[in-house]
């Protein structure tokens, strides 16, 4: 599934692209096709993402949210359109670019007070200017649950996948099942640092890098990591792999579902 930064990108893209002209939007599909009707021909306002959501503003026609799931995808391409291949739920057509989607969890036409519903059920983003980490801190430091589960909780921290849970943990030097409520109120705060300068750079780079210079492979001299998911990483998807660091194995297990990474010399219990 994407993580937040993905989704800001896609609203930095479709903002440059889309914002401030009328926009022809059409389902192929048909599964969205009566909610792309009374969008098509409107203005899109603004787009913008909210941890892994994307809205794209209609003015009084609604707001378009979009949440990609396990399976969603946008292709970008410059005009002229051709004829859809696949299963297209949603097609945007500007004045220099068309954008499909498919597959998504979610493609929906919202009310702003049923958009504000969605975002109210949302922790703070990292990315977003209007950030509050106070509300994060205060479930965490009075939760019995794991670190590594809380920063998975939407409700908590909204845009934060399996890639940044892993390796900010592993940056902080924190064991992931460490309690939330064992965390110190200076542990939480280099949590949420490293998480905004993590995540803008994921923005910036379009890949999720969170290896410090020296642990670069150029520096090390070892070979790139090769991964689906891009960039540089210091324990996910490394199981039975030496740390970078210390050359302990980097250890693995299953929480809630998802795979969990971590260095238990690094992060000890």
């Amino acid at each position: 599934m994407p993580e937040g930064h993905t989704l800001h990108r896609l609203a930095r893209l479709h903002e440059r692209r889309y914002v401030g002209a009328p926009v022809e939007v059409s389902s192929p599909q048909g599964r969205f096709a009566a909610e792309a009707a009374r969008l098509d021909g409107h203005v899109m306002t603004a787009a913008e993402a909210y941890g892994k959501h994307l809205f794209h503003h209609y003015g009084p026609q609604g707001i378009v949210h979009i949440h990609l799931g396990l399976y969603g995808t946008f292709t970008e391409n410059v005009l002229p359109v051709t004829e859809p291949v696949g299963q297209v739920r949603m097609r945007l057509v500007g004045g220099t670019h068309w954008t499909d989607l498919r597959g998504p969890n979610r493609c929906e036409l919202l009310t702003p007070a049923e958009t504000e519903a969605i975002v109210a059920r949302l922790g703070p983003d990292p990315l977003r200017r209007d950030a509050d980490p106070e509300r994060a801190w205060k479930r965490i430091s009075r939760s019995r649950t794991s670190l590594a589960a809380l920063l998975m909780d939407q409700s908590v921290i909204a845009g934060v996948g399996n890639v940044y849970r892993a390796e900010v943990l592993y940056r902080q030097g924190i064991a992931p099942m460490l309690p939330g409520k064992a965390l110190s109120r200076e542990q939480w705060e280099a949590i949420w640092a490293d998480l905004c300068e993590l995540m803008r750079e994921g923005v910036r780079v379009g890949r999720i890098d969170t290896v410090a210079p020296e642990h670069s492979p150029e520096v090390m001299g070892r070979a790139p990591r090769k991964d689906r998911h891009g960039g540089e990483v210091y324990v996910y998807r490394r199981t039975g792999q030496p740390c970078l660091v210390c050359g302990t194995p980097v250890a693995h297990t299953e929480l809630a579902g998802r795979n969990l990474y971590w260095c238990p010399t690094c992060q000890p219990s």
